[in-house]
């Protein structure tokens, strides 16, 4: 499996217009794409302007689907404006692990 976390710093402020888009975006990955497993968006407790996403993917095709859906195509205009920086660590999930509520 293909796993990202994205290391995101928001600009001041920008965290209620980020979940806006970022609500649907990551909803709709994972109830419409087959290929997503997980996307999880992160708040860090250490900065309120500090967003971590967990994505993992059934492989790297498909998050390079992904990125060609009409919510991901959607959801750019409106989070890009609101990152300073975004640091991305890719890599293989070794481990799946994990117990969903709902």
């Amino acid at each position: 499996m293909y796993s990202l976390l994205l290391k995101t710093q928001l600009q001041p402020g920008g965290l209620e217009r980020f979940m806006e888009a970022m609500r649907v975006n990551a909803a709709s990955s994972v109830r419409d794409e087959p290929g997503c497993l997980v996307f999880d968006v992160i708040r860090d407790f250490s900065d309120p302007d500090l967003v971590w996403l967990y994505e993992v993917y059934e492989s790297e095709a498909a998050f390079e689907a992904h990125m060609l859906t009409e919510h991901f195509l959607v959801s750019r205009p409106l989070v890009e404006p609101l990152i300073l920086s975004q640091e991305v660590i890719e890599g293989e999930v070794l481990a799946f692990n994990g117990k969903r509520a709902g």
